[in-house]
């Protein structure tokens, strides 16, 4: 636990702010607060907010900024305080300041969501004491005095979270997968990478680090182990596709490096039964599958979305707001007999893909129009897929909001 100066600002009072705030308060800060959200509702925020306009005078006599992690690099609080040589540390980093707690960070392009719940699932099995945190929707600064001090912690982390950390050290660190994403943000692939692989940088030789099979060398000191969908693995996940398999071995990994034993960790695959949003099998309606994926915000994710059902002819609604990056991997994996179905800012992109790839597709505009024409297009045993390959906030609030509206709209259909 690392002490922290007397004045702090959180910049940003969404989910990870909120549970700043309380978390600095409790280890005896005076905390400022600033959002350039006029609307947000921060009259329980025991802290001195500002909302709006941002001003410079907030940094006065401020020495550590916690920085939300929807804040990019270049927003005008952050490069003040850079300016004056203030600390601007992620919320993730405060969190690991102020607990003692063992962590597993878990990061990657994709399955970092489904690894860390299963992970939890399985520590879980074992008779461990653990709670699931970070980028999964528990803030980790909101663990700060609400858990034992031996407890592990399973944290999801994603590259945003990781621009800002300096003393974060995870006993065992994994990264599923790496590849393009968020590049809108980062710049490059490069860029983003880099953010990923800061996870390795603090660890030492009595760490272990987790990557796939053949990923080349990663920073920090710590025992590597490997991991590949075609492991050998103590029994076989209930969750459906390579790409989950994949997850599972990865999890199983990590378990192992811990000492969790093959026993528990069958019991956690055999039972896991997946994630919100992730290849979510929502209802079928007149021999029709519907399942949501809200969550394959990028092209890989949705690849491995449309994947898992190889064979079966889907109707797959793509679109949302892009991420500067190709479609032509996703139009690559749809099946003779498949459509898609396009709404949002992406549109124009990803139907350039598919009709360099002959993939028929139909522009719909919206979840709801996608849903209906689906409907009349699919046959008993067609699968009708949400896998977006895109962000949600063109028409939604996340990727959630998203996937809630899918479930609600099939649930209309099926009465």
């Amino acid at each position: 636990m690392t002490p922290l100066p007397d004045r702090v600002l959180v910049v940003g009072l969404a989910r990870s702010g909120r549970a700043a705030v309380p978390a600095l308060r409790g280890a005896g800060a005076e905390v400022v607060g600033y959002d350039a959200d006029t609307a947000l509702d921060v009259t329980e925020l025991a802290a001195d907010v500002t909302l709006g306009e941002w001003d410079d005078g907030l940094l006065d006599d401020v020495d550590v900024v916690v920085k939300s992690p929807g804040v990019p690099d270049l927003a005008p609080p952050v490069v003040a305080a850079r300016a004056r040589g203030i600390d601007v540390i992620s919320e993730i980093e405060l969190g690991v300041r102020l607990l003692p707690n063992p962590i597993i960070g878990v990061t990657g392009t994709n399955g970092k969501t489904t690894t860390t719940a299963l992970l939890g699932a399985i520590l879980g099995e074992a008779g461990w004491k653990v709670e699931v945190a970070g980028n999964i929707g528990r803030p980790l600064s909101s663990l700060v005095g609400t858990i034992d001090d031996d407890a592990w912690v399973v944290c999801e982390l994603s590259s945003f979270q990781l621009e800002d950390v300096t003393t974060l050290q995870p006993r065992v660190a994994v990264l599923t997968n790496l590849q393009p994403d968020h590049l809108d943000r980062h710049g490059s692939f490069e860029t983003y990478g880099a953010a990923k692989l800061r996870v390795f940088e603090r660890q030492g030789p009595d760490d272990v680090a987790v990557v796939p099979r053949a990923f080349r060398a990663v920073p920090g000191d710590a025992r590597r182990v490997e991991f590949a969908a075609d492991d050998e693995l103590p029994a076989e996940p209930l969750i459906r596709g390579v790409h989950n398999r994949e997850n599972a071995a990865a999890a199983t990994a990590a378990a192992r490096a811990v000492g969790v034993t093959d026993e528990a960790i069958a019991r956690g695959l055999q039972t896991f039964p997946g994630v919100e949003h992730r290849i979510e099998e929502v209802a079928t309606v007149d021999g029709i599958l519907y399942v949501n994926d809200s969550k394959a915000t990028n092209a890989a994710a949705a690849i491995r979305g449309v994947s898992a059902f190889a064979g079966r002819r889907k109707h797959v609604i793509l679109g949302g707001r892009g991420k500067a990056e190709s479609y032509d991997g996703l139009a690559l994996a749809f099946e003779p007999g498949d459509r898609a179905y396009l709404v949002g800012e992406a549109i124009d992109e990803i139907a350039v893909a598919l009709e360099a790839h002959g993939v028929p597709y139909v522009v719909t505009g919206t979840l709801e129009r996608s849903l209906q024409e689906a409907r009349v297009d699919a046959s008993s045993g067609d699968v009708v897929l949400l896998s977006p390959a895109c962000a949600s906030f063109d028409q939604f609030t996340s990727f959630e909001h998203r996937g809630e509206e899918f479930r609600r709209l099939v649930q209309k259909l099926s009465g």
